[in-house]
């Protein structure tokens, strides 16, 4: 039996990359409140870097590096750094359920730049799903709501340069290998976080969070492999569905490790936004289908 006839396989990955994400984010959070932000995301891309010369480069050997659009390798490098800083900075503020559901505005976003910067045919049931998911956001950040603050524009932010990632990976899946495209982006994380560390570390980390810090690199790197080990299982179509699952995963970290519960309001905000993304995957996949 191929890999591609066995689409249960590939949900079961992208649920375990929804947790591996969810638990890297739930650890992000709990380091911001105590290390600098810049010494967190550098172990983090410095540790996935070296885990993945370890296990590529003795087969791969400097194919890892080879790449036909170098330009568009560093957009993509540029937009992962950014959303890392931003998505986490915004944790120290904002619970991880909300913040988790915010970014996952960014298909809805991709769905926007497609038509407006790659000139992509939007139907008008995909514009009507837009605009009921940023109604979700507008549900979980009202005036007068606990997130209605500055600190919202951070998660915000990220799911902007989410969407770019998304369509600059999307380009680049047809010419340069997955692993090249995620050892470049790791190690061009890593060389600018190195040029900012001076005067951003301290020595003084506590055994149990040193652990944690590597482990976010291991964490990082082992749920966007599984990511990719899913595509080979099943479509993107069927397994965009479970990707929401990491929402729910980021509630229940939140939850366990932090004591936060969203809202009713919240709640609902999150379910607008996540309908609303799978409505955007199923007309896609239709619209893509009927041009077959």
């Amino acid at each position: 039996m191929s890999t591609t006839t066995k689409p249960l396989y590939g949900i079961l990955l992208v649920m375990c990359a929804g947790l591996l994400l969810a638990s890297h984010d739930g650890v992000s959070k709990y380091l911001t409140h105590i290390y600098p932000l810049i010494m967190i995301i550098w172990l983090r891309y410095f540790v996935q870097t070296v885990a993945m010369v370890i296990l590529f480069f003795p087969k791969m050997r400097w194919a890892i590096l080879r790449t036909q659009r170098p330009w568009l390798q560093l957009a993509r490098g540029m937009s992962l750094l950014s959303i890392s800083l931003l998505f986490i900075s915004g944790l120290r503020y904002i619970p991880l359920a909300e913040a988790t559901a915010v970014i996952f505005l960014a298909p809805l976003i991709v769905t926007v730049l497609s038509a407006a910067i790659l000139h992509e045919k939007v139907s008008k049931a995909q514009w009507v799903a837009v605009c009921v998911g940023f109604l979700g956001v507008v549900l979980i950040v009202r005036p007068g709501g606990a997130l209605f603050t500055p600190a919202i524009l951070f998660p915000v932010s990220a799911s902007f340069c989410f969407a770019v990632y998304q369509l600059i990976t999307r380009r680049l899946a047809s010419t340069d290998h997955a692993v090249t495209s995620n050892f470049l982006s790791g190690l061009f994380g890593t060389l600018v976080l190195t040029v900012l560390l001076p005067g951003q570390y301290t020595l003084d980390v506590a055994q149990i969070d040193l652990v944690f810090m590597l482990a976010l690199g291991l964490l990082a790197m082992t749920a966007h492999m599984l990511l990719t080990m899913a595509l080979k299982y099943s479509s993107a179509a069927t397994l965009a569905p479970f990707t929401y699952a990491q929402i729910i995963f980021a509630g229940v970290v939140g939850y366990m490790a932090f004591g936060q519960l969203p809202d009713i309001y919240s709640i609902f905000g999150v379910l607008i936004i996540s309908c609303s993304g799978l409505v955007v995957a199923y007309l896609q996949h239709y619209a893509a289908n009927t041009s077959a």
